[in-house]
């Protein structure tokens, strides 16, 4: 380790490392060049990684205004932007700004030696900066039901498209966006759908043009809601359910389990930084984005631990802004 660390600290020193290259990220590095410091991301997958694994036709909540970083125009000619058109617009902001990225390569210790951090990947190298800033999001760690069955091959926690099943009897597990959007998805392209949740009803949260559309489904008998119900077991033919009335058994052939997602701590853990442990948030002065360990910020919705429903793209993409502010007050 310090072998590796002397040699890679002879190379360029950054001023800023941003690991993760999400929106919020992107902002930092956007943030850093205008103020004339020296910047790279990295990142374990492409640009805008979890955006490109979004259900593929997803439409946002928002406007495109909303969701702008950089400064660069988020131009579509319909009102809410689609999956396509967030990606083809970060790549533009990417592009304008001439970010230094690199794709690929995961991020798997930060130490800090000599007042300043080597962040070390998983290709074996090592990166000197003298401030870092996790942005990484929560995206690649769903929440599980932590049941018997939940690893086989038909259970999925992720939804993507309906096409491949048509004609298959599925189960939709949760209550919120991404579980009432697949439900709709899958029912339209011709699978049977149960949709099951723990709540009295659907989520508060649900978009509004989408919320009538679901509800009729299910008043209708055209999509299946078991409510107040939760799963017991996943077998290969069938999904166990406790329910208000008592264990029912139902046909099934695939699960998507979409109760949402929690971010992973051990980098943070592994730096220093203090994690909330009933919030999993890490300890942060909400003002600068700096954590207890001096040099070290978290950006996006990192920072709200598993509260995901708190930090967005529209929220969490001035937060470099605010970093960057931090790191001149400092120089």
């Amino acid at each position: 380790m310090s072998q590796r660390i002397r040699t890679q600290s002879e190379g360029q020193m950054h001023d800023l490392i941003v690991v993760g290259a999400g929106p919020s990220g992107l902002s930092c590095a956007i943030e850093a060049k205008k103020a004339g410091l020296s910047a790279i991301i990295l990142e374990k997958g492409g640009l805008v990684d979890s955006i490109r694994r979004f259900p593929s036709n997803l439409v946002w909540f928002s406007t495109p205004e909303l969701l702008e970083v950089g400064e660069v125009p988020f131009v579509i000619s319909t009102v809410r932007p689609t999956r396509v058109d967030a990606l083809n617009y970060y790549r533009k902001v990417a592009g304008h700004h001439n970010l230094n990225v690199k794709y690929f390569d995961t991020v798997r210790d930060i130490l800090r030696k000599n007042g300043c951090f080597h962040v070390e990947t998983g290709r074996g190298r090592v990166y000197p900066g003298r401030n870092v800033v996790l942005a990484t999001g929560y995206f690649d760690h769903p929440n599980r039901l932590e049941v018997a069955g939940e690893s086989l091959p038909k259970v999925f926690h992720y939804y993507s498209e309906p096409f491949e099943f048509y004609g298959s009897n599925v189960a939709v597990v949760g209550g919120r966006n991404s579980a009432v959007e697949a439900s709709l998805d899958l029912f339209r392209h011709g699978a049977g759908v149960t949709l099951v949740h723990k709540g009295e009803w659907l989520s508060s949260g649900v978009k509004y043009w989408i919320l009538p559309d679901i509800e009729n489904r299910i008043k209708a008998g055209e999509i299946k809601a078991i409510f107040r119900s939760r799963v017991l077991e996943i077998q290969q033919e069938s999904i166990v359910i406790q329910t208000p009335e008592g264990v029912r058994s139902v046909p099934n052939d695939f699960t998507f389990v979409l109760i949402g997602f929690h971010p992973d701590m051990s980098l943070l853990n592994h730096a220093g930084v203090k994690i909330h442990s009933d919030s999993l948030a890490p300890e942060f002065d909400e003002k600068t984005f700096e954590t207890n360990v001096p040099g070290l910020y978290v950006a996006g919705s990192l920072t709200a631990g598993k509260d995901t429903n708190k930090v967005f793209i529209e929220n969490g993409r001035g937060h470099g802004r605010s970093i960057v502010g931090a790191i001149l007050s400092q120089r």
